[in-house]
C-alpha cells in the first residue's frame, strides 16, 4: 500500500482544490459546508450539472461518458479535496457511485450511450429500490413482481427507505420476474422511469425533521423490455456487483465528512469544558484512531486487486456504521442537555443542531445498506467461509 503521491498526482490535487476552492466561495458559496441531505435541492441540482460541466462529476468513468479515466489515486485524491472543501451531499450519489459503475460493467454498449452521459452531467437523477417492508436487508426476500407483456415489463409492488426517490427521474429495482421463485433465484434488475402512471413516491419524515426516505409503490408501472441489466432472471449478481461499488473509493470521501464530524465533536468540547473530564478525553482519543484504523483500512482495500470487491470490502460497512454511531452517543453526552434542546423556527417547524442531528442520524446508520447483523451474515459466510444461516424453507 503506497501512502505518497507522485508529482503529477500532488498537481492533481493542486488542481482539484483550487477548482472546488473557487465555486464553492463564489457562485456556489451557498451550499459550502451543507449537511443535509434534501437541503436545498435546486442548488444541489445546480451543482451537480456545474461538476458534470468541468468534467469533475464522475472522474472515474472512462473520457467518452463524461469521466477523466482518473487512477485510483486521483478519485481518493479528489473524495478528500471534495470533502476537505465542503462539498455539498451528492444528490446524485445513487446514479454516480452505483448505478453508474454497474452499467459500465453490465451494460451493453447501448444502454452505456444512453444512460451513462446524463448522469455524469447531472441530467439524470437515480434512486435504489432494494429494500421492501417484509423484505428489510434480506434481498432473497424481494416480493415486488415483474412480468413481460408486449415487450415491457410490467411491475407491482412497493420498496420503502428509498433515498431522495422524491428528487429522482429513474431507479433500479430487484424484482421477481421468475413465478415460483424464491431467495436470490428469479430476480431481474430493471431500470425504471419514476415519471409514469403507476409510480407513487411518499416521504417519509424523519426524526431529524428531513425526509431523506420514501416509500415507492409500484402498480404496474413500466419499463421496456430491455431496460435490464444483466439476464432476465439472473439480477442477484448484478445487484451483489453494485453493493461493491458501495463500498469503493467514495468511502475515502466519506471518511472526509466523519473528520469533520468529529472535529466538530472535539470543538464543542473544548468549547463547554467537557474537554477536562478524563472519560470524555478517552472517547474522544478513542474516535480518532478508530478514523484512522478506518482510513487505512479503506485504502489497504482500494490498493487491493479488485478492490470494492475483495473480503475486506465486506468488514467497511459494519466499521464505519458502528463508529458513526458511537460518535453520535458521544455528542450527545459532550453536550449535555444542551443537546435536548432545538430552537425553534417561526414557522413552527425547528432547527436541529449539526450534534443532535448527527446523533438521531446516526442511528440509522447500522440499519441502512444492511443492518450490522446482515454484514455478520456476510463476513462469517462470504469471509470466513462459514456454512449458510439457517433460513426457513427458502432454497436460495
Amino acid at each position: 500500500m503506497r501512502l505518497s503521491y507522485t508529482d503529477s498526482e500532488r498537481a492533481f490535487r493542486t488542481e482539484a482544490a483550487d477548482w472546488l476552492r473557487s465555486e464553492l466561495c463564489g457562485e456556489f458559496a451557498d451550499v459550502r459546508g451543507l449537511t443535509s441531505r434534501v437541503g436545498a435541492p435546486e442548488r444541489r441540482l445546480e451543482w451537480e450539472k456545474r461538476l458534470g460541466e468541468a468534467r469533475w462529476s464522475v472522474i472515474g468513468w472512462p473520457a467518452e461518458y463524461g469521466g477523466r479515466d482518473a487512477t485510483m489515486a486521483e478519485r481518493v485524491i479528489f473524495a478528500e479535496e471534495y470533502a476537505g472543501a465542503g462539498g455539498p451531499p451528492r444528490i446524485n450519489h445513487v446514479g454516480v457511485e452505483l448505478l453508474g459503475p454497474t452499467v459500465i460493467a453490465y451494460g451493453t454498449a447501448a444502454q452505456k450511450a444512453r444512460f451513462l452521459p446524463p448522469i455524469a452531467t447531472g441530467g439524470s437523477i437515480w434512486c435504489q429500490g432494494y429494500s421492501e417492508p417484509g423484505a428489510g436487508s434480506d434481498l432473497g426476500a424481494v416480493r415486488t413482481r415483474a412480468q413481460l407483456d408486449n415487450g415491457e415489463w410490467i411491475i407491482d409492488g412497493q420498496k420503502v427507505w428509498t433515498s431522495l426517490a422524491q428528487f429522482s427521474g429513474w431507479a433500479f429495482i430487484l424484482a421477481r420476474s421468475e413465478p415460483g421463485s424464491v431467495g436470490r433465484n428469479g430476480l431481474t434488475f430493471l431500470l425504471v422511469p419514476l415519471d409514469q402512471a403507476g409510480v407513487s413516491i411518499r416521504p417519509i419524515r424523519q426524526i431529524t425533521g428531513d425526509a431523506e426516505f420514501n416509500e415507492l409503490f409500484l402498480d404496474g408501472a413500466r419499463t421496456d423490455q430491455g431496460d435490464i441489466l444483466g439476464a432476465p432472471g439472473e439480477g442477484w449478481d448484478v445487484a451483489m456487483a453494485l453493493l461493491g461499488f458501495e463500498r469503493g473509493v467514495s468511502t475515502l470521501g466519506q471518511q472526509m465528512a466523519f473528520r469533520n464530524e468529529l472535529d466538530a465533536v472535539i470543538a464543542a468540547a473544548r468549547a463547554n469544558g467537557s474537554a477536562q473530564d478524563p472519560l470524555i478525553r478517552q472517547r474522544l482519543a478513542q474516535a480518532e484512531i478508530g478514523l484512522r484504523l478506518m482510513r487505512f483500512g479503506a485504502l489497504r482495500m482500494l490498493d487491493q486487486e479488485g478492490g470494492a470487491g475483495t473480503g475486506a470490502a465486506i468488514t467497511y460497512k459494519i466499521q464505519w456504521a458502528s463508529w458513526r454511531r458511537s460518535l453520535g452517543e458521544l455528542a450527545m453526552d459532550v453536550l449535555g442537555q444542551a443537546g435536548q434542546v432545538a430552537p425553534a423556527l417561526p414557522d413552527g417547524d425547528y432547527a436541529m443542531p449539526i450534534l443532535t442531528d448527527l446523533f438521531l442520524n446516526a442511528r440509522a446508520d447500522t440499519i441502512y445498506g444492511g443492518t450490522n447483523q446482515i454484514q455478520r451474515n456476510l463476513i462469517a459466510e462470504r469471509g470466513l467461509g462459514l456454512p449458510r444461516e439457517l433460513r426457513g424453507d427458502l432454497k436460495g
